[in-house]
């Protein structure tokens, strides 16, 4: 869009193109820069109309119509604007301020395109859009620049937002990690769990709403670890509970919270844009960007022969030929392809020289454009890098991939898990040093796709990975060590499972990013792979029609990856509660498990993992474990069991029974109902996780109550 005039060359040409106004903002989100985009619109409609000498009836009364419209949007955008003052005190003077000149621009516009008829507006002497072009251009830059302080200023209220949940849930870990007692730790745990999904809905929308890439990956990435160490948090702190004297209970509960609190820190720096750490801390340099910086430096002597001076070009290449080290040196490089790559690099070396040859022969004759032989020269030194590039990504996603491949098989963990329960300590410590091995392994190799990813987002997503290995191996180390000291211990088996399970979620991880990767060497940067739910018929299905494959977007994906935590949470309340019970086989017990159990396997299915692949495998257990049979048969033992109560908690029981025998025939409605087309099918997702959710607060709400 160009907003331009006879009188407006110093006007940016839209808020979208460049950030940067009058008022020193910068659009940093995409919502406000969506929300201008069709007020750019409007007024360059204003600006640049044709400057006929006769305007027809129909011109003036569109441009009549634009106008009054921009004027009118503007007055219910200001009292959108003046609300938010009122509500947030700290910014009532700026809000007001930018309120008071949006409005003053907007009736500016609605004055000047009040143009009337084409007589009347010749012969009344009126200022219009016609008569006072500069005018219009003024009232549009005030409008522009007011408007988009205003949203920036709101955005301000969600970074506030996000920075007071992140305090409580800084406040609430602080408790968690010095509770003494198991009840108190449930208790706390549980306003702990609501606030750390309070915090995943106002970073899940930030994330998304981010424009800048990196940003969006370092934000992904740390919000990765807040959801993993959830769980992690839970089992890590039930274990210390439960065996306060062990050593590596200990260790390993301490590691969960320190990377819980680093996650959180660095939320914070990015939607803060902080620069104690995160800013300032520069990716390493990768062997794609070098190679990219020096193909263009190269390149450019194509157009001066002057710009560079040729050891500036032999340094370049000279370091580019310094990281590829990382993988000559690694001692998992085959002999092969060592060679291969020192023969790239010597190559590399060659051309280069002969480059610098010719163009100092170039410059000696005073030459204005490169020469026949240094553009031979140039063609062969980019021919031989970009070789080399090809060569190194060949070598790190050979090796990416034979890793994921051999490691697929889970040796050491189910080692590690058996060597535990049996209680042999020996045993676990052979073990833990194969999987210390594998760790190392996996570390070197992510630092090798750093080098060949392509893009600074992948970057971000290498380094996660890195420092994921390297922080979750140690954490199944301890507790392992803390099972083979307690081999008889529920909880210390389940914490294990759970560091494990974090282990081979981040090897899938790592199989999307190696996917994500080679797209990109690819040239298919522009073609991400969906999130596909696909909705076949199969022999659950007699009751739904024949759908075909759902992809849901970048923020249909967040939307369920929110939910399935919820669920995680709320399953995990319920195993908290149902260890407390004194008969395990009781009933109700077994009935919590298994709603539990379902909970969880609905939060596998929005990471994509766990047993249920399709939408249809969700509703279908999700009719099944809440079917009207289920529902009658838990009712049935409520009321037994309430029989046991006095009559006050008899009739609180009784009530929640009630409520639970709804939501049973309201989920089965649900499960039922027949599902068209992505929208569909996404809205019938949530609307059965309501159902179950509930179904889980219930049976929590009658645990503690029978407690």
């Amino acid at each position: 869009m160009d907003i331009s005039g006879e009188s407006s060359a110093g006007m940016a040409s839209s808020p979208c193109a460049n950030s940067n106004f009058d008022s020193g903002l910068e659009i940093k989100t995409r919502s406000v820069e969506q929300t201008l985009i069709p007020l750019v619109s409007q007024i360059t409609t204003l600006i640049n109309h044709k400057d006929k000498p006769k305007k027809s009836e129909r011109t003036l009364t569109a441009i009549h119509r634009v106008g009054q419209a921009v004027s009118v949007a503007v007055g219910r955008f200001v009292a959108v604007g003046e609300a938010i003052a009122t509500e947030n005190q700290e910014l009532k003077d700026e809000m007001g301020q930018a309120c008071f000149e949006a409005r003053r621009a907007g009736d500016a516009i609605a004055q000047l395109t009040d143009v009337g008829s084409p007589l009347s507006c010749q012969s009344d002497g009126r200022v219009t859009v016609f008569s006072d072009r500069t005018g219009m251009v003024k009232a549009a830059r005030l409008l522009l620049s007011s408007v988009t302080k205003v949203l920036v200023l709101a955005d301000r209220i969600v970074i506030k937002q996000i920075i007071t949940s992140r305090n409580k849930v800084l406040v609430t870990l602080d408790h968690l990690e010095r509770v003494s007692t198991f009840q108190e730790f449930v208790q706390i745990f549980s306003q702990f769990g609501n606030e750390m999904v309070e915090f995943a809905h106002l970073t899940g929308d930030r994330q998304n709403d981010l424009k800048d890439e990196k940003k969006k990956a370092r934000m992904a990435a740390a919000r990765a670890v807040l959801e993993k160490c959830t769980m992690m948090l839970l089992t890590a702190s039930k274990t210390c509970l439960r065996h306060p004297d062990c050593e590596s209970a200990r260790i390993n509960k301490d590691a969960v919270f320190h990377r819980m609190r680093c996650a959180l820190e660095q939320v914070i720096e990015i939607v803060t844009e902080a620069r104690s750490c995160g800013e300032n801390r520069v990716l390493p340099a990768s062997i794609y960007n070098g190679i990219k910086d020096f193909k263009s430096s190269v390149e450019c002597l194509r157009e001066s022969l002057y710009s560079l001076s040729p050891q500036s070009v032999g340094s370049q290449l000279e370091a580019l030929v310094e990281r590829t080290e990382d993988f000559t040196d690694s001692a998992y490089t085959s002999h092969e392809q060592r060679q291969a790559i020192l023969g790239l690099c010597q190559l590399a070396r060659q051309d280069t020289q002969q480059l610098v040859h010719a163009w100092v022969e170039a410059q000696s004759a005073h030459a204005k454009e490169a020469t026949e032989d240094m553009e031979v020269a140039i063609l062969k030194t980019c021919q031989s890098v970009s070789d080399l590039r090809r060569e190194l990504h060949k070598v790190a996603v050979g090796r990416a991939s034979e890793l994921l491949k051999v490691h697929g098989e889970q040796l050491p963990l189910r080692a590690l898990k058996a060597a535990g329960a049996e209680g042999n300590l020996e045993a676990v410590a052979e073990y833990s040093r194969k999987l210390t091995e594998q760790k190392e392994q996996l570390v070197e190799t992510c630092r090798l796709l750093c080098h060949v990813s392509g893009t600074e987002p992948l970057e971000i997503t290498c380094i996660h990975a890195e420092e994921t290995f390297h922080v979750i191996g140690p954490q199944i180390i301890s507790a392992a060590q803390t099972l083979a000291l307690h081999p008889s211990s529920k909880i210390a088996k389940e914490n294990l499972e759970v560091f494990c399970e974090a282990w081979e979620s981040q090897l899938c991880d790592m199989a999307l990013l190696l996917r994500e990767i080679n797209d990109v060497f690819e040239g298919k940067r522009g073609d991400k792979r969906p999130y596909l739910s696909l909705p076949r018929p199969g022999k659950h299905s007699a009751n739904l029609k024949t759908a075909k494959a759902v992809k849901l977007d970048a923020e249909e994906q967040t939307s369920m990856a929110k939910l399935g935590l919820e669920l995680r949470l709320l399953s995990s309340d319920m195993d908290t509660e149902v260890e407390k019970w004194e008969e395990p086989e009781h009933d109700i017990v077994r009935q919590s498990q298994s709603l539990a159990s379902m909970a969880y396997n609905m939060y596998l299915f929005t990471r994509g993992e766990g047993l249920l692949k399709t939408t249809l495998d969700l509703f279908h257990q999700a009719e099944v474990c809440l079917s009207i049979s289920a529902g009658l048969q838990l009712c049935s033992s409520l009321r037994t069991f309430s029989a046991q109560l006095v009559d006050e908690e008899r009739s609180e029981v009784m009530t929640e029974m009630e409520k639970l025998l709804a939501l049973c025939q309201q989920l089965q409605m649900g499960a039922k109902t027949p599902v068209q087309g992505k929208t569909a099918t996404f809205q019938k997702v949530p609307t059965l996780r309501l159902c179950v959710s509930f179904c889980v607060f219930v049976f929590i709400f009658i645990c503690v109550y029978s407690y």
